[in-house]
């Protein structure tokens, strides 16, 4: 669509304009003058966002079904969502991650700090998994598919529009195979790990690339020791530690898929031997094990999202402390403790008091010797702090 074509959508006076223009992506639903016409405008559709005083600001996405009524797709007022324009956002995006890595396995696409609102797309090699959280990128899959695979090249591409992000947006789910085939797991290289990525039924887009600096500094704590990996998915810091010599490893998460997509990574590696799961209730099972005496040389706890909201946020900070109080008498003495937190609303201070009261109410005491976050193809708009969602904090407990 052109400028011409657009329709107008309009600040009320008392919206922050400035923020918008020095960079903030949203305008709130209380923001906007919601008049006849834009409660008019279908979920998803382009628009030009003008301020209280009739100044063109730039080309917005508007779902009046959402607490982010606008999403800023362009400051340009004059500017065209199509093909091209979504070549020339992932070709930039590309650039910097083919300097930070040497294969294409990376997050391509990480919303809106590259450019795209609520769009999330992960590259595994000649596939890509695009994740449109926003109902502007529901409406325009087509093009954005087609320029995808114009820039990186790409056989396959699998549309997941699965997750918490898509209801708040009012839209459905579905997992969809748009482009190529997709068959079997994908085996995908980090750290010396081998880990096998499900993307059409595993979470989110089958791995988590952002705690791939996180499993590398757990690596480094790992040669020769005993280790417990909890909420492992496919193994995450497990087979990193096995890659770099831990002794034995152990996973144990709730699902039984991940946790035999771990033992076809640990299999990839050649390190089954040393490698063994634990399937049940994460909680529970670190209870047995303390019933059992077992004792581990790091422990690494990676839970969900306990606290995906503000609402959800005091019952989080719980569970987090929960997590820190039984794995901390799990760990030898001497030993390590990671905890990691992909929760918004939880920032890093809330988080980092929750796991040091549940530290010592596990009888330990510790010293913080590392915190650790997201990798830089998971990059930050400066205006949006709570953007900043994952935490690592890695202990050393007192013998």
């Amino acid at each position: 669509m052109t400028q011409s074509s657009l329709p107008i959508v309009r600040l009320r006076p008392k919206a922050n304009a400035r923020a918008i223009r020095h960079g903030f992506p949203w305008v709130y639903a209380n923001e906007l003058v919601t008049d006849r016409r834009t409660k008019a405008l279908p979920p998803g559709s382009l628009a030009v966002l003008e301020d209280d005083t009739r100044q063109a600001m730039g080309v917005v996405a508007v779902n009046n079904g959402s607490k982010l009524i606008c999403r800023m797709l362009d400051t340009d007022p004059g500017a065209t969502i199509d093909q091209a324009w979504f070549a020339a956002r992932l070709s930039r995006a590309q650039q910097m991650r083919e300097r930070l890595f040497d294969g294409p396995y990376y997050r391509l696409i990480h919303a809106e700090a590259d450019g795209l609102p609520g769009v999330v797309i992960d590259r595994f090699g000649d596939v890509a998994v695009i994740q449109p959280n926003a109902a502007w990128a529901e409406v325009l899959i087509g093009p954005l598919a087609a320029a995808l695979a114009e820039v990186t090249g790409v056989s396959a591409i699998v549309k997941n529009a699965t997750g918490r992000a898509r209801g708040l947006e009012g839209l459905g789910e579905e997992t969809v195979v748009l482009r190529g085939a997709v068959e079997g797991p994908i085996p995908v290289a980090m750290n010396g790990a081998t880990y096998m990525a499900d993307l059409l039924g595993g979470q989110k887009t089958g791995l988590f690339f952002d705690q791939r600096p996180n499993h590398a500094f757990a690596a480094r704590l790992a040669r020769g020791a005993r280790v417990l990996d909890v909420f492992s998915h496919v193994g995450g810091f497990s087979l990193a530690a096995l890659a770099a010599g831990a002794d034995q490893a152990l996973a144990v998460d709730g699902s039984a898929p991940a946790l035999d997509l771990a033992r076809q990574g640990a299999a990839q590696m050649g390190v089954e031997a040393r490698f063994d799961t634990r399937k049940g209730d994460a909680f529970d099972v670190m209870a047995a094990l303390a019933e059992e005496g077992a004792q581990f040389d790091l422990v690494v706890c990676d839970p969900p999202a306990f606290a995906p909201s503000r609402q959800a946020l005091e019952a989080g900070l719980r569970a987090y402390e929960r997590v820190a109080r039984l794995a901390a008498p799990l760990v030898a003495p001497g030993g390590y403790l990671g905890l990691c937190s992909c929760s918004h609303a939880a920032d890093l201070t809330a988080f980092r008091t929750a796991s040091a009261r549940g530290i010592g109410r596990g009888g330990r005491r510790a010293q913080l010797i590392h915190t650790g976050f997201a990798g830089p193809d998971h990059p930050l708009l400066p205006q949006l702090a709570e953007s900043g969602y994952l935490k690592a904090l890695f202990f050393r407990l007192a013998p």
